[in-house]
């Protein structure tokens, strides 16, 4: 069974009054983890298009970037959009079961925010309300500000691009302790930490983006960062 006939069975007991938490419950242990990923970014996505009112054709061709989704699987796949807008459901309860499904460090919550913002700004524009419907997501998730802060200047058109920001640093920090949290954050990004974190083999793509946005931050402070002394 292909992952979008798994996701599709799991939609459909939603749909059918099954409890959200018990639905999850199932899909806990790998490799069904990354149908509740995928889950997660579908739902998650289609609460967020209400936020600013509509769903553009931008923001579906946004999905197909993060999830690969072959021929044979396109009535799978939407059905799930389907069940999607269906569910009743508030984006706030969502957010908090994936929470606990996905509790402890393992959990993909930075991968997860990163699919939303790449759905969110597929448009060219940033609403407040996709900013406040983000941002009450990243609290759930229990980002810290600086992660969210580090999103929308990765992802948000015309925002700064500080490479502190991106890096999660503080502006005074040493370079040393620069160079350690770039590291960090290259071995994070390897496909085979994000995969064990529960991130779909089709959803890891989006972390070609992430390394580039990293690897670029580091070398402009690099760059620029006055020598330390000896």
């Amino acid at each position: 069974m292909s992952i979008w006939a798994r996701i599709s069975d799991a939609l459909a007991a939603l749909a059918a009054g099954e409890p959200l938490a018990q639905v999850f419950e199932r899909l806990r242990t790998p490799p069904e983890r990354s149908v509740a990923f995928t889950i997660a970014v579908i739902a998650l996505g289609a609460k967020m298009a209400k936020a600013d009112g509509l769903v553009t054709r931008g923001e579906v061709v946004a999905f197909r970037e993060v999830f690969h989704i072959p021929a044979a699987d396109a009535e799978n796949a939407a059905r799930v959009f389907n069940l999607a807008r269906q569910d009743v459901a508030g984006f706030e309860e969502y957010a908090r079961k994936i929470k606990v499904m996905f509790a402890g460090r393992s959990g993909p919550f930075a991968e997860l925010m990163e699919g939303l913002f790449h759905i969110a700004v597929a448009d060219g524009h940033y609403h407040d309300a996709e900013h406040e419907f983000l941002e009450r997501v990243a609290t759930i998730f229990e980002l810290s500000p600086a992660e969210f802060q580090s999103l929308e200047a990765r992802f948000v058109p015309g925002a700064p691009k500080d490479p502190y920001v991106v890096l999660g640093v503080p502006s005074d920090a040493s370079l040393e302790t620069i160079r350690k949290t770039w590291k960090q954050l290259v071995r994070d990004t390897h496909p085979d930490r994000m995969i064990a974190r529960g991130v779909p083999p089709e959803a890891v793509k989006l972390a070609e983006r992430r390394m580039q946005d990293i690897n670029k931050a580091w070398e402009t402070i690099s760059r620029t960062a006055a020598p330390e002394p000896a």
